[in-house]
């Protein structure tokens, strides 16, 4: 074949990309061998913001790259990164909103749609879907993130690739990985213990990578245990690459790759958005002196003219998207992801009496996230005209109770709230987190919403009490006055079509079909990363597998709300449930792993609905620490009145396994595990205990040998990590005891001895830090072409904060490049050791 594919290549002119497929590897590799070496290394870096480089000699185009998870984020002409002026696109409801529909096929669909119009605006790879988990509720990306489990994030995602690869266009796989702060998220360093890496962290990337074959992976700015993720050949060739078998590109977040000589060879094929032409000599020079190996190059060559290949053809085939059928599935999803955490009859809102909708929110929403994956909408439903068009002008009173650009509000705006509420039979009452307060680049500080919203709730449910808050949202918050409200609705973030979901469900018209993706602590002191390290130099994992409701339901801590978490509007009923195995000897002291749950969901009300049944797993007799219950399986059920279904969830091997860091590989420890049933982690309904023997003499594994006495996991029989615990925190030496090793240093370089990836935020204490920082905040609003107003011009010190010198050529627009940033390096830290001189003088 490779001959033939050599041949191929010299003998015909330019390749017919639009025709290749994956049967033509070989073909790209024998390309490779027609490329100069300059042409090889300039396909390693991006052209410009978005696009590949093309070599019009061979006839090879030039590919493009567009954000956004959900919805085509498209620059106009000139624009460069700008994130605001771009072509209109269907804004979706975000990953936030998606995950909570625990829904893969409604997600299928709409990443079906995301790759319809990625082709039409001529985008051959879409940056998405984000599967990073949600470690903390304060991050400052978790709208654009599905769970806080591994299993939701896997499932949710793969259906994302599944939906946007069938149209030809690729999808990228991101961030990769334990990209989980955005604090100082382009130099910190992700301290991470090998069980909670490979359970947690890798896993929602794992059974992406392997059954759906994404595109390209995008390795993130973060370190990983020491090494930036762009530079981790463990991670990307080991891992991805070596035990994945992903045979696509491996992309850098936007500035990630500072470095080819080191990048490439670890296993990171396109520099994107590319370090300027004049890096590729210094690259070319390594080639030459042999500091960069040629095989790595070809290689990573090969995989991009694949790229090229398998998706040039896709941009601007088929018919114009049907914008009207996708703005109709963006609301059928919105509606399908909005969470009723609490109804204490008030809804659904019936067919007479006045309503009073209350918040800024429900007439300017706020329905996306803030960053890179800011849409431009084709259109924009509001909850306000939505309302007014279902029920009639006279039904509806308005009051926008708050300033929605300062989140403020006044006396005034209190009491004509107050006054509408007073008048109504039922209000409506929307609030949440403005851009300011959850953005890509900053961490929040704390869970609370801004004052004048809280406010507003005590002073509308003071008049009415028949008061439902709706949050408008993309993460958790505080609710302080959650005991005194009949009813609170998540809607989270949206998307264009939100606001007329939302009417729906809350007329009644449509299910709340959503259930919570991640857990609603009480408060942010209650959750364990909030006591934990968290920069300047390292993030330490000190929690390991207790992340979200891993660590609520093993500590025995109240929530406000349990993972899995959403009522209905209708009731239902489970019967016939039952466990057995795969064979017929059945579960007990069976050698093969692969359980069956079954059951039958029934519905008892007068309406349709939505019911997911979610699997938890736990052991009973686990040799090392383990959370109380894992979630292994679910399902989604749609039922109309009176209807019934039978569910059938299977849990492999690996649902019963855990990763043996001594062995390095999954193992399946004999022993009792219990099965259990239920609408949310705190809301088991059925338990049943089965016990699992050793593998067979027959060799099959499935790649999950067994635990035997040999193969005890040493170093982490702590009873802590058994038994964690609030009052006992994660201390340090639990931590390395784990680890197996001391934690790095976690202290911010001093005046004089800046690193690469030291952050702004650290430099403020000098002067060339200072200067530093205000050019590289004009820059960066110029960089991303933020208009005035834009909420983005409020939070610009803060994301300029987390910049390092790695970032330099990125934020500068190619003005400052690789050298360039080395050298202004030398120069603030001669500076600053001059400084600092003169202040002990």
């Amino acid at each position: 074949m490779a001959t033939e594919a050599h041949s191929f290549a010299a003998s015909v002119g330019p390749l017919p990309w639009s025709q290749m497929d994956d049967t033509t590897k070989a073909q790209a590799r024998a390309l490779v061998g027609r490329l100069t070496d300059a042409e090889k290394v300039s396909l390693t870096a991006g052209a410009d913001a978005w696009t590949t480089t093309a070599v019009d000699r061979l006839g090879i185009p030039a590919i493009r790259l567009g954000d956004g998870p959900h919805g085509v984020r498209k620059p106009h002409d000139g624009a460069g990164m700008s994130m605001f002026d771009s072509h209109p696109a269907t804004c979706f409801p975000t990953a936030a909103a998606l995950g909570s529909t625990w829904d893969p096929e409604l997600v299928r669909l709409v990443g079906e749609a995301l790759g319809r119009e990625s082709a039409a605006h001529g985008i051959a790879v879409l940056l998405g879907p984000g599967v990073n988990l949600k470690r903390t509720p304060v991050g400052g990306r978790d709208f654009e993130y599905f769970s806080e489990d591994p299993l939701v994030s896997a499932r949710m995602g793969a259906a994302w690739v599944r939906g946007v690869q069938s149209t030809g266009v690729g999808a990228s796989l991101k961030h990769f990985a334990a990209n989980n702060t955005e604090r100082r998220r382009y130099g910190v360093d992700a301290v991470v213990d090998k069980r909670a890496l490979r359970e947690l962290y890798l896993a929602c990337f794992e059974r992406v990578v392997i059954d759906e074959r994404p595109a390209t992976v995008m390795a993130a700015y973060n370190r990983l245990n020491g090494e930036h993720c762009t530079e981790n050949s463990r991670l990307l060739r080991d891992i991805l690459r070596g035990e994945w078998g992903f045979d696509g590109v491996v992309v850098s977040d936007w500035g990630a790759a500072w470095d080819r000589m080191i990048s490439v060879p670890a296993g990171n094929d396109l520099a994107m958005p590319g370090l300027g032409r004049r890096d590729d000599r210094y690259v070319r020079r390594a080639l030459r002196s042999g500091a960069l190996a040629r095989r790595a190059l070809d290689e990573s060559a090969a995989r991009i003219l694949q790229l090229v290949g398998r998706h040039a053809g896709a941009t601007g085939a088929g018919d114009a998207p049907d914008l009207d059928a996708h703005h109709a599935l963006a609301r059928r999803a919105a509606a399908a992801g909005t969470v009723l955490l609490k109804n204490d009859g008030v809804l659904p809102i019936g067919p007479s009496g006045r309503i009073a909708v209350i918040g800024a929110f429900a007439k300017e929403p706020r329905f996306q996230g803030a960053g890179s994956s800011h849409v431009v909408p084709t259109r924009l439903d509001t909850l306000l005209d939505s309302l007014v068009e279902a029920v009639g002008i006279d039904r509806v009173v308005y009051a926008p109770g708050y300033d929605r650009v300062h989140n403020e509000s006044t006396a005034a705006l209190i009491a004509e709230a107050q006054s509408a509420a007073r008048e109504a039979d039922v209000a409506v009452v929307v609030i949440g987190l403005p851009e300011v307060f959850e953005t890509e680049g900053v961490d929040r500080e704390h869970l609370r919403l801004p004052e004048a919203h809280d406010r507003l709730v005590e002073a509308v449910r003071a008049v009415n009490a028949e008061t439902v808050v709706v949050l408008q949202n993309g993460s958790p918050v505080e609710m302080p006055w959650l005991d005194s409200v009949p009813a609170v609705v998540e809607a989270y973030l949206g998307g264009q079509a939100g606001g007329s979901a939302l009417a729906e469900v809350l007329l009644g018209e449509a299910e709340p079909g959503g259930r919570l993706a991640e857990t609603f602590p009480v408060r942010y002191a209650d959750h364990p990363e909030s006591w934990l390290p968290n920069g300047p130099a390292t993030v330490e994992y000190r929690e390991s597998l207790y992340v979200g409701y891993r660590y609520f339901d093993s500590a025995g801590e109240a929530v406000a709300f349990p993972f899995g978490h959403g009522l209905s509007y209708t009731t239902f009923d489970w019967s016939d449930v039952a466990v057995s195995g795969s064979d017929s000897s059945g579960v007990g002291g069976s050698s093969d792993a692969d359980v069956e749950v079954r059951l039958v969901v029934s519905n008892t009300g007068t309406r349709a609905g939505a019911e997911v049944v979610q699997v938890y797993v736990h052991d009973l007799e686990s040799s090392v620490f383990r959370p109380q219950q894992e979630l292994k399986g679910f399902a989604k059920v749609e039922l109309a009145a009176g209807g019934r279904e039978t569910v059938s969830i299977q849990l492999d091997r690996r649902a019963f396994s855990f990763w043996n860091t001594s062995a390095g590989a999954w193992v399946l420890e004999p022993g009792r595990f219990e099965i259990r049933v239920g609408r949310s982690s705190r809301d088991i309904r059925w338990r049943s205990t089965i016990e699992l023997g050793a593998p067979g003499d027959d060799g099959d594994r499935d790649d999950l040998p067994a635990l035997g006495s040999e193969g005890r996991e040493p170093g982490d029989l702590s009873s802590f990590y058994r038994a964690p615990s609030k009052r006992a925190g994660f201390p340090v030496a639990e931590f390395e005891r784990l680890l197996g090793h001391p934690v790095p240093r976690n202290v911010p370089a001093g005046p004089g001895e800046f690193t690469l990836d030291t952050a702004v935020s650290d430099m403020q204490q000098t002067l060339p830090g200072r200067l530093l920082f205000r050019f590289l905040a004009r820059q960066a609003v110029k960089t991303i072409g933020a208009p005035s107003e834009a909420p983005v011009e409020m939070v610009a010190g803060d994301v300029v904060a987390q910049l390092n010198f790695r970032m330099l050529p990125t934020v500068s627009d190619g003005l400052i490049g690789r050298r360039g940033a080395r050298r202004l390096l030398a120069l603030v830290n001669l500076l600053s050791r001059i400084g600092r001189g003169r202040a002990r003088l």
